[in-house]
């Protein structure tokens, strides 16, 4: 069996001590591929050159992207961060400049809950999140212009994102990353060739939820993800992801599914060459 972590943060900080080594640790786990989208025009640079390493035993690509937290953080105070009009372009000419390096458009999307806690009342909040709104349909747009499947950071804002999706209609779609909702929230997204980005948090016997989700869903739909260093496994609360945890939420994985492992593990990589690597389409 082959694994692909289809969301791993690979160029932050906390790798970058020891990325070569852990790559021969990820392969000797049967990881293959890793997918590394950036968060702000700061880690453009770092992601492409992970994808240039050429010693390294597995295969990573890259997506970019401007995440909402960006346009949230108080420490972002220079003017060109929340520019539409200038990152527009700068997202524009990075795409032209390396749509041979990219996968897709990402990481992009809405996050609600962090909007609420960083922002000091209600005309504030109602401005961010018409800000976010902006930047994810600048992105949206990006992604249609260049034919990409996008991935989407979501929190509390499903109801703002889905009809962005619907506007917008990518025909290569993508993947609600980090997944943590009902089964009509998923279903909808399903619905409009949208994949689901399934992480740790159905190693939680708590959320009973999204495993009940999952559990429902056409394995079609399904791709398998760390959000490492973030979003531990059970029982590693506190200490940083790695794409190492990957196998672990697989196992999970078969234990929520009808399915045999084999038959789970070959569809899901198709999902990913399905959706990421088919030029075809």
């Amino acid at each position: 069996m082959k694994f692909t972590d289809s969301h791993c943060h690979l160029d932050f900080t906390e790798f970058s001590y020891n990325t070569p080594e852990l790559l021969q640790q990820c392969y000797a786990k049967d990881i293959h591929r890793i997918i590394v989208p950036s968060v702000n025009p700061e880690h453009w640079h770092r992601v492409l050159s992970l994808t240039e390493a050429q010693k390294s035993p597995v295969k990573i690509s890259c997506a970019l992207g401007i995440h909402p937290w960006y346009l949230i953080l108080q420490e972002n105070t220079s003017n060109n961060n929340y520019n539409l009009a200038f990152q527009e372009q700068q997202l524009n000419q990075a795409v032209l400049q390396n749509r041979g390096k990219i996968i897709a458009i990402g990481e992009c999307g809405i996050d609600v809950f962090k909007a609420k806690k960083n922002t000091n009342n209600e005309q504030d909040f109602n401005q961010n999140i018409q800000l976010q709104k902006d930047f994810f349909a600048m992105q949206l747009n990006i992604a249609k212009k260049n034919n990409l499947p996008i991935i989407i950071h979501h929190c509390q804002s499903h109801a703002l994102i889905l009809p962005l999706l619907k506007q917008y209609k990518l025909e290569k779609g993508g993947v609600i990353h980090a997944f943590s909702g009902s089964y009509q929230q998923a279903k909808d997204y399903v619905n409009l060739g949208f994949k689901l980005g399934i992480g740790g948090t159905i190693t939680y016997p708590r959320a009973k939820k999204t495993i009940n989700a999952i559990k429902r869903l056409p394995l079609s739909s399904i791709l398998l993800e760390t959000d490492a260093p973030a979003m531990p496994p059970l029982g590693m609360q506190g200490k940083n992801n790695s794409p190492l945890n990957l196998p672990l939420i697989f196992q999970a994985l078969t234990t929520i599914r009808s399915e045999s492992t084999a038959v789970i593990a070959t569809q899901i990589e198709n999902n990913v060459e399905q959706l990421f690597f088919n030029t075809a389409s």
